[in-house]
């Protein structure tokens, strides 16, 4: 008795040959159910940056001392490695559920009805962004923890955040041409924003490596520069980009924007001053460990923000408008 009586062999190898298709042909998810899968890898992609940032701030970026395996003798973390071993391998573990997560999102966006390719190659990016800070991860345990590819570690993590944010926003938007809701000034004034704020996460890096938090132990080596020095020139662009997002709150304002608009840039200034208090405080009380995992969910919080409020000042519409009806004209007219 056959388990599939309704599939030909034709089915099977072209199911074989291209999976995503073969699916697509006879599943169509709704739309909430696409959007909430994006959503979900969004906030997958913030929770791998915090519990990265766990790691280090346990003192367990090598509680696995090896890569790929745990150590030499063993592809999982054993008791010998303490409980050091169990939250590192328990953040790498953690990417099996990313995976799971970003390969659903790429399902769901194939499968989708009209199929939309920039949502789909944005979803695959996720998979090879995925991939990429895997070896990169693997990297900088090799080299026990520099503090360049650590760097580097997180910020390949927040381009992670940025498609997976895109990918999202990008769903909820239509595909005809794009159609400004703010005067130009204001939109670029929103793209520089976005500049400062990557500038900014940049250089916090540079806090963070030259800052007491190694990862594993004092031995390992720390950025050459002073970190009382890096905490400034850090706080004097913070104060940039709040002053760049007030400027654009205010400006939307003035020009009577969409109000969803105003709304985003709203909470995006509040999200930063925020974050802006958490890092005054860590600076000033030692850097505790707790506050450090609160800012560092805080920069999340601020990049996903800035990107949605670039986004909301256009609107891509997914139907042209239609004309409205002509009437008849007078009869004297056509005489």
């Amino acid at each position: 008795m056959s388990f599939m009586p309704n599939v030909s062999r034709a089915d099977v190898a072209e199911a074989a040959r291209n999976p995503l298709a073969f699916l697509a042909a006879r599943w169509t998810p709704q739309n909430r159910l696409v959007r909430y899968s994006l959503l979900a890898a969004v906030v997958m992609s913030v929770v791998i940056v915090v519990t990265g940032g766990a790691v280090r701030l346990t003192s367990s970026g090598l509680g696995c001392p090896t890569w790929p395996k745990c150590s030499d003798a063993s592809l999982t973390a054993t008791p010998t490695l303490g409980l050091h071993g169990a939250i590192e391998f328990g953040n790498r573990m953690l990417t099996d559920l990313l995976c799971v997560v970003v390969g659903w999102a790429i399902i769901v966006a194939r499968c989708a009805k009209p199929r939309r390719r920039s949502v789909t190659r944005l979803a695959w990016s996720q998979f090879w962004l995925v991939v990429a800070n895997a070896v990169l991860g693997g990297i900088t345990v090799l080299v026990k923890l520099n503090p360049w590819t650590v760097a580097g570690h997180l910020m390949l993590a927040m381009v992670f955040v940025t498609v997976t944010t895109l990918t999202w926003l990008r769903f909820r938007e239509g595909d005809l041409p794009a159609r400004p809701r703010a005067p130009l000034p204001l939109r670029r004034l929103a793209a520089w924003t976005v500049v400062a704020t990557a500038v900014l996460i940049a250089a916090g890096t540079g806090a963070t490596g030259s800052g007491i938090h190694a990862g594993d132990s004092s031995d390992v080596p720390r950025m050459p520069f002073d970190w009382v020095d890096t905490v400034y020139v850090h706080g004097g662009l913070a104060c940039l980009v709040v002053a760049m997002s007030a400027a654009l709150w205010i400006g939307l304002h003035v020009v009577d924007a969409p109000r969803d608009t105003r709304v985003l840039a709203r909470n995006f200034l509040l999200v930063l001053l925020a974050q802006g208090v958490v890092g005054v405080v860590q600076s000033v009380t030692g850097v505790p460990e707790l506050l450090v995992a609160v800012h560092m969910l805080g920069i999340c919080a601020v990049w996903v923000g800035v990107l949605r409020v670039m986004v909301s000042l256009r609107e891509r519409p997914r139907e042209a408008p239609s004309l409205p009806a002509q009437s008849e004209p007078p009869l004297a007219a056509t005489v």
